[in-house]
């Protein structure tokens, strides 16, 4: 069999990922109702730190300092309320929930043989379907994500620059893609281990808190937040708000692109590795 072109490997992957979107959107109802019900723990979120600050107003005051802003880290109430609403959206290109477990329990059950009979790349064939999976959600949710930003419109100074909206939207991208290849990455461990479910949770649950999904890095140490910008989790859910909220300096984007874009191209460089060593120790019997 002759190997195919890129070209035609691109076209190919293209009509994985058309027959994906077409099979996502017939869910897309339910992909309505989760984003609807993912707006609860956001407010409970709000109202937590509607309180902090309001506890912080009031022992300003205690202290004579009734004129002096409140702020934590730089973040007034506006920006923390902003900064929360933007890591959704950050979230929603960056998180891969059951990609890495189904990618492993795929290895253990021996279903990745699917991909070895055919004409397919399980790193690519993935990457087309999970764009999909995006693009439904991305689609189905825009309608109530842009009720709740209107509610919240206030919270936003303005509208930012179009040099800003675009590097936000380069942030967006590079955050799916080093989101993608990192939970690829994990899932491949199944080549290793059988087990790796305390594994994905572990790594979920760090991942979820140094990401900035919670809060702002800025809250934390210093020392810390200096490792952590090195480090990819900040580039899924910070790093892209900080950008929308022109909340860094020009040295600092530059700096965080480079990171960001070296993390992306490693994880995928990586996610390859893994599978290429992965397949020479696996074995499959049976039908």
């Amino acid at each position: 069999m002759q190997p195919l072109s890129l070209s035609q490997s691109l076209v190919k992957y293209l009509k994985i990922l058309r027959i994906s979107l077409v099979e996502r959107l017939v869910y897309r109802g339910d992909f309505l109702l989760a984003t609807v019900f993912r707006f609860l723990p956001l407010i409970t979120t709000f109202l937590l730190w509607d309180a902090v600050y309001t506890s912080r107003r009031e022992m300003l005051d205690r202290q004579g300092h009734a004129s002096e802003p409140v702020e934590m880290s730089g973040f007034s109430l506006q920006q923390m309320t902003a900064y929360l609403l933007l890591v959704q959206i950050s979230r929603m290109f960056s998180s891969m929930p059951g990609l890495a477990s189904g990618l492993a329990r795929d290895i253990r059950d021996g279903n990745i043989k699917k991909y070895l009979l055919q004409p397919i790349d399980l790193l690519a064939y993935l990457l087309a379907y999970r764009g999909a999976h995006k693009i439904a959600y991305i689609i189905t949710s825009s309608l109530p994500y842009a009720v709740l930003f209107f509610f919240f419109r206030d919270v936003f100074p303005g509208w930012p620059s179009w040099g800003t909206l675009g590097l936000y939207a380069l942030s967006l991208m590079l955050g799916f893609v080093i989101g993608f290849f990192f939970e690829a990455c994990v899932g491949l461990a199944g080549f290793w281990f059988l087990e790796v479910t305390s594994f994905i949770y572990i790594i979920g649950t760090l991942n979820f808190f140094v990401s900035g999904h919670m809060f702002p890095l800025d809250l934390l140490d210093p020392s810390l937040t200096a490792v952590l910008k090195y480090l990819p989790f900040q580039y899924l859910a910070y790093f892209p708000a900080m950008v929308f909220l022109e909340m860094k300096s020009a040295a600092e984007l530059t700096e965080g692109f480079i990171i960001e874009a070296t993390w992306a191209a490693s994880m995928i460089v990586l996610a390859k590795f893994l599978y290429w060593r992965g397949l020479k120790r696996y074995s499959a019997f049976g039908g």
